[in-house]
């Protein structure tokens, strides 16, 4: 059942004025409602204005852009970065680039449709995966193999051990991971599976992500070598698309005591649910993160019927299998918490 609002979901909304505690979405630190978040924004809203409408290749560019592109890269470890206006155009233009016959696109399981480009399909298995990527390597010498995946596609199959990766051929193929659910929250410093995959050795690896989720940024980003960030902002693609607010860039270089501080009161959370959930083998969920899905409809509705309501849409599109998750953030209190536990517990008794 669709929920309409009238401002942004915090861990409370308010539907039909009727209040429900609120474990869905994707705002993991819950960065657009907290006040000294908005404050730093606001700042430098009067400092470099509401938005940015010029190209990034116009003969005036905005310092801000170069600083934070600096910036995420050392603080993610890849040699350079570009920042678009959304993940989803990071996704699109990554996959741009690999759209010649030099190249031979392998989407993994569950890799998500911001990689998709020509009503590209996954394979359903890494087994199947694992197959095709061999005959391809063993009959066409000439296209390069490009394996694209979501760091985490919340089976619990890629992050944290990529166990589907390790049978891979991955010194022969150019590795491209989504990871718009992890930026900010998992891998060394919070900075996400940049660092991780690099372990795996790939022939090359490229990263894009949306910064919208833990980060609270409106913005995509790709990360990767200097050579090929050379080549994407040499793109029409690039040079075609306005950049993302330069407020909110600098916002995104000045908030990250506050990121390191959201963090820890997300890690309480997510301990604290876990430690007063009864049956939490009903639930699948990653280590470390703060996603829980379920399969049972009536879960939803007992929820709902007791004021909380979670995550429960057709997911990307109406065809799609319904998605059920409980998103733990960090503006959840303990009563909030305890609410939610005492009532899956009695739901599960």
């Amino acid at each position: 059942m669709t929920s309409y609002i009238d401002s942004f979901p915090g861990r409370e909304i308010l539907v039909d004025r009727k209040k429900f505690l609120y474990f869905g979405g994707t705002s993991y630190f819950g960065m657009q409602t907290d006040s000294d978040f908005q404050n730093i924004f606001i700042t430098n809203i009067k400092k470099y204005g509401t938005s940015y409408g010029a190209s990034r290749n116009s003969n005036v560019q905005l310092s801000v852009y170069k600083e934070v592109e600096t910036h995420l890269s050392k603080w993610v470890g890849s040699e350079d970065c570009a920042v678009l206006s959304s993940g989803y155009l990071a996704g699109q233009l990554i996959c741009s680039l690999f759209s010649s016959k030099q190249y031979r696109l392998f989407y993994t399981p569950n890799s998500h449709s911001a990689l998709y480009q020509f009503n590209n399909k996954p394979y359903i298995t890494y087994s199947a995966l694992h197959i095709a990527l061999r005959d391809h390597l063993s009959s066409n010498k000439d296209a390069i193999p490009v394996i694209l995946l979501d760091s985490i596609d919340f089976s619990g199959y890629n992050y944290p051990q990529f166990q589907g990766l390790m049978s891979l051929p991955l010194n022969k193929c150019i590795l491209v991971a989504d990871d718009s659910h992890g930026i900010g929250q998992i891998g060394p410093d919070n900075s996400g599976v940049f660092q991780i995959l690099l372990n795996f050795k790939p022939k090359e690896l490229l990263i894009c992500c949306s910064l919208g989720k833990a980060l609270g940024i409106d913005a995509g980003a790709i990360f990767g070598n200097s050579e090929r960030l050379k080549q994407v902002i040499k793109t029409d693609f690039y040079a075609g698309a306005s950049p993302p607010s330069p407020a909110s860039m600098g916002t995104l270089i000045e908030a990250e005591e506050i990121y390191k501080s959201k963090k820890r009161i997300l890690d309480y959370n997510m301990s604290f649910f876990l430690n007063n959930i009864n049956d939490i083998e009903k639930f699948s969920f990653i280590q470390g993160f703060p996603v829980f899905g379920y399969s049972d409809i009536e879960l939803t509705k007992f929820l709902y019927t007791n004021g909380i309501i979670v995550t429960d849409f057709n997911y990307p599109s109406e065809e799609a299998s319904l998605k059920s998750r409980i998103v733990i953030t960090a503006l959840h209190t303990e009563q909030d918490i305890k609410k939610l536990t005492s009532l899956i517990n009695s739901f599960c008794d």
